[in-house]
């Protein structure tokens, strides 16, 4: 691995490849889920990779069995407690949060290097929201996914609102952040938020790869200058209703169905909402 790769502790950077490179997600939270050290560090790696003159695509995947559960809720729960602790100024400061944490999927959609995303096993919540701003998405037959925000009392304001309806029209958005359902690598295929599955993990690396080595050979000038164009088309959008729902998760978070939600989730139990 390059020294760049060693920067991070919750993602990896192998270029050993070039022109291509591996983003690879690990936690440490289970899962790879997403924590402080995700959220810092995300950006600064994919300016890494983008600085790298010799990389031309990108494959972004977890590791171990699956690509990523999404956000880890304990490791987030100290920032998020000491902001809700803090009054009116703690809680104006939750959209400004979750900007901090969407610069990293932000940099993703508008590097230069085109990403594909390989999903294994699970991908929740946050994981969507990432493979979302990648530009090719490949799963394997046995991978799940799920946007679940509304089953632990929040709105997706990382892009599942905001990018999904790009990839996946309007009525397959509304009905996985409504219901908060997992859906199978099928039903993903056939809605369009994966355009290839293959048999196991093994075959997704050699799908990944391929598909890779494929960027990599076209004018990467080019290839650069298509993600620009298309990305004109839905920036404002992606910007104004992350921003929208940061606002209202802002408010949420105050609410008494908030505090069950994450009560019922640290004691694994179905949440009891009251509207209030």
């Amino acid at each position: 691995d390059r020294a760049m790769s060693n920067e991070h502790r919750s993602v990896r950077i192998d270029a050993e490849h070039a022109p291509m490179a591996e983003l690879v997600l690990l936690g440490p939270g289970r899962g790879n889920a997403m924590g402080p050290d995700f959220w810092r560090e995300l950006p600064t790696a994919i300016a890494a990779i983008d600085a790298a003159a010799d990389i031309r695509a990108l494959i972004v995947r977890g590791s171990g069995e699956h690509f990523s559960y999404g956000l880890d809720l304990p490791a987030m729960a100290t920032e998020i407690g000491t902001l809700l602790n803090d009054g009116a100024r703690g809680r104006a400061e939750i959209p400004a949060l979750a900007e901090r944490m969407h610069r990293g999927f932000a940099a993703l959609a508008s590097s230069r290097v085109p990403a594909i995303a390989a999903i294994d096993g699970w991908c929740i919540g946050a994981g969507i929201e990432m493979i979302a701003a990648c530009d090719l998405r490949i799963a394997t037959k046995s991978a799940k996914f799920a946007l679940r925000e509304v089953k632990v009392g929040i709105v997706p304001d990382l892009g599942g609102l905001s990018r999904l309806p790009h990839l996946i029209g309007d009525a397959w958005t509304r009905e996985l952040a409504l219901l908060g359902d997992d859906i199978d690598a099928d039903t993903a295929l056939r809605i369009g938020l994966v355009t290839h599955v293959v048999d196991d993990a093994n075959a997704l690396t050699q799908e990944a790869r391929r598909l890779a080595t494929r960027l990599a050979a076209h004018p990467p000038l080019v290839v650069a200058a298509i993600k620009r164009t298309m990305n004109a088309r839905i920036d404002a959008d992606v910007a104004r209703i992350n921003r929208d729902a940061a606002i209202q998760n802002g408010l949420l978070m105050q609410s008494e169905d908030f505090a069950e939600a994450m009560r019922a989730f640290m004691e694994r139990r179905d949440p009891s909402f009251k509207g209030r």
